[in-house]
Formats: C-alpha cells, structure tokens, sequence
C-alpha cells in the first residue's frame, strides 16, 4: 500500500549540463541546448517516469568562459510553451529574473504559459548574481544582494495581484444576451511601491490551476525569507543529510512564521545521481567524468559564482586564497560556503576548483542503493523530493526513470499513474484563492 506522503520528482532539462567539460562526454548531444528534438526526448522521459515536472534554468548574462551550454540554449518560457505541445501531464517550470524584467510582462508570459499547458506552469523566480548582467540591460550597475530581495518581494506580490485580474467565473460569453464578461468581476491593482507602479488589469485569466506555482532557490538570509513566503517549491543543494534535514526544518519553520502550513512549501534538492548495474561500474562512470575535466575549466567553474573572478592568479597547491567580500554581492550563500569549507579542510585551490567543477554525488550506486538514499533522505525529513539533474552523465535521467523510479513506485514512495493533470494537483498544493473570491478550491 502507497504510503500517505509521497515524494515529489522534477527532471532538469540542461543541455550538455552546466560543467565546462560534460560536451566532450562519448554520449553527450554537442548541441542539446538549441536542439528541440533532445529536449522533447527527455521531457517525455521523465513524462514516461510520472515526474511531477520539468524544470529549465537560465541566465542571462555570459563571458567567452562560459559554459557551452550556457553560450548557447534556448530561452526558458519559448521552449517550454513548445514542450506543452509535446507532453499532456508534466509540469513546465521555467527560470526568469526579477531584476531584469517587468511584473506585467511576466505575469502575462506565464499565465500564457499556464493556459497554453492546461494549469502546468511554473516559476523559479531569480534575482540574478552575476554582475555582469547589468550590462545587458542599460543599468549602471548590478543592484545590491539585499536590495535585489526587495525588489523580488513586491514584484511577486504585483505579479500575484495581477494573476488575479480576472475572477474564475467573470468570462460569461454570453452571446444572446450580448454579455461577454460580467464587469463586476474585473479588478485593476493600482499598486505603487518602491520600485514598481501597475494599473493593471492584466488581459489573461486565471488557469485552471489559479496561479503558476512559484518556485525558488535562495539559501542566504534574504534567499530563505523570500522563499518562506512567497515560494511553493524551493530548488536547493546539499552535500549530506545533516546539512539538508537542518535546512529543511529551518525552512518549514520560517514558513510557519509567515503563516503557512508546512505542507505548502516542498523542498527539493538537486542531485545528479550516478548509477551502475554494479557498484564498480558507477565508480568507472564517475571517474570516466572526472576524466573530460582540465584544471583551468575547473578554475573558470569555481570563478563563476564569485562573478567570473579569476583564479589563475594563485599557486593552485597552495592554502584557498582569502578573498575577503569577493562573492559577497554575487551567489552569496555558496561562495561563503566555499570559503567556509575551504577554511575548515585547509584545502588547497586545486582541491577547491575540483570539488566545484566534478562534486562527487552522494546518490552514487546501484539502483538499489540509489533508491535506499534518496528514501533514506525523504524519511528523515531532509527532503520533500528531488529534482534530478544530468549533470555527471548524459544518460543519467534515463538511468534513473528505467531503473529507480520502478524501485521507488514498488515501496510505495512514488506514483505508478499520475491522478492530476495540473502542476498544483501533482504537487499536492492548494489553487490559491483570488483575492476578490471568497472559495477557496484544490487543483
């Protein structure tokens, strides 16, 4: 018997991944970034695994050192409206900016969206780190990590507002009464704050689902609060269970705090399992991706959250650098944690750009053990779900429907048959009430 409590799975769609080296990789698809047939291949394989949904990352904002895939990819929400059309049950998450977008614009990118998949979009809301990017939008510069959060917490209260534009029931078309919508049930937002002033209405109606379920991946300070209050679903990494199950009680408990059930929000780490018919052929597949990796894309790789810093300055064998405020104003919660380990190991440089460019997955194994760990980790209250990303192995999302997923729906930790056809009813989350209704429904 299916237990009551069951885990939540997304799949990334990341082209040849995010590290500098996965492209040279036997079985990598050199052009997966800008080819739609592999990605229609591996959304209707996690589809096939009854993955609750998709999920596509983005920047926007790239150096000549960039990742390949990153150099080259398709824009998360046009890709995705293409995917709609491909698939009829998963989830259709997409990544955009805050700080480098208008509420308005985006809140009738994703209704679309929402309308165009039947209730299945979704929004990892960023705030962007690299600096740089200030440049690609006629700013003078990046605004500050806590100005940035801001900024992102009345943006999603307009854009929520606006999503709201429109009562469930307000279309009538009535055509012998000549009435196409009741008037009564359209509402501006006249909203004016700090950085943002909309009228509204907005020309889209709520989805079936309500809203696009919000998604996001803070871990700083600012990061978690937001998350706390805005977010469904939060995208988050961790190296061991201790760290994970610390955070997720941090995060259920800052939930509360803004009055929400923990239920609500669902933490879901990513992880880029490995996996062998034995444990030595899982071994063989990591080191044979550790073999593609160069020290100097390992350098570029640990350089990029920091804002593309350059390391190569330092001896590579010698004690991590002290950087002082470098990373403080760019992808604050993890380069203090590479400061931070760095300190506490006396790990060299090498070691350091190593560990940054090819971690090594703790979900490495058979697919038995595979399955062990990540029941271990949803059990122990480190995790709601996963989302499961290819980062070590091209094949590793097929690897991991073909062979885990059948091991998980046999424990009773993961669906046979999807029972919902909208992202919120996958999810097991409420559509939330519009603001000028008075009923309150689930998806």
């Amino acid at each position: 018997m299916a237990s009551q409590r069951q885990l939540k799975l997304g799949a990334m769609l990341h082209g040849v991944g995010t590290g500098w080296d996965n492209w040279k990789h036997p079985d990598a698809v050199t052009d997966a970034g800008t080819n739609f047939p592999f990605y229609a291949r591996q959304i209707q394989k996690a589809e096939a695994g009854k993955f609750d949904f998709a999920f596509v990352a983005d920047s926007v904002y790239i150096t000549p050192k960039s990742t390949p895939h990153y150099l080259n990819r398709f824009e998360p929400l046009t890709v995705l409206s293409a995917l709609a059309a491909v698939t009829s049950k998963i989830g259709l998450v997409g990544t955009l900016t805050v700080s480098y977008s208008e509420p308005f614009t985006v809140a009738r990118q994703f209704a679309s969206l929402d309308h165009i998949s039947g209730g299945r979009a979704g929004w990892n809301v960023v705030t962007s780190f690299l600096e740089g990017t200030a440049d690609n939008y006629s700013k003078d510069k990046h605004l500050d990590h806590d100005v940035r959060y801001r900024l992102a917490d009345e943006y999603l209260e307009v854009t929520k507002g606006l999503w709201d534009s429109w009562e469930d029931d307000a279309f009538v078309r009535d055509k012998k009464a000549g009435v196409f919508y009741e008037p009564g049930k359209l509402h501006e937002l006249n909203h004016k704050g700090e950085f943002f002033s909309v009228k509204g209405p907005l020309n889209i109606a709520r989805s079936k689902q309500g809203q696009p379920v919000i998604f996001q991946a803070g871990t700083s300070e600012d990061g978690r609060n937001f998350a706390a209050k805005h977010a469904s679903a939060i995208f988050v990494g961790h190296g061991n269970i201790e760290d994970a199950k610390l955070y997720y009680q941090d995060m259920k408990r800052r939930a509360a705090s803004f009055g929400r059930a923990p239920e609500e929000l669902l933490i879901l780490p990513g992880i880029s399992p490995i996996i062998g018919v034995t444990e030595e052929e899982a071994e063989r597949r990591y080191q044979e991706k550790l073999g593609l990796v160069t020290i100097e894309n390992a350098l570029v790789a640990l350089g990029r959250p920091f804002s593309y810093f350059d390391f190569s300055q330092y001896p590579l064998d010698e004690p991590f650098p002290d950087l002082g405020d470098i990373g403080l104003n760019s992808h604050k919660s993890f380069t203090e944690f590479i400061k931070k380990e760095a300190k506490e190991k006396n790990l060299t440089l090498r070691q350091v750009a190593l560990a940054v460019a090819t971690p090594r997955s703790i979900f490495t194994g058979t697919p038995v053990q595979v399955a062990d760990i990540v029941q271990q980790w949803f059990e122990a209250g480190a995790a709601d779900g996963f989302i499961i990303s290819p980062e070590n192995l091209p094949t590793s999302l097929e690897d991991f429907v073909e062979h885990v997923v059948p091991i998980l729906q046999q424990r009773g930790l993961f669906r046979a048959e999807y029972e919902h056809d909208t992202l919120r009813g996958h999810l097991g989350l409420k559509i939330p009430e519009n603001r000028y209704a008075k009923e309150t429904v689930y998806g």
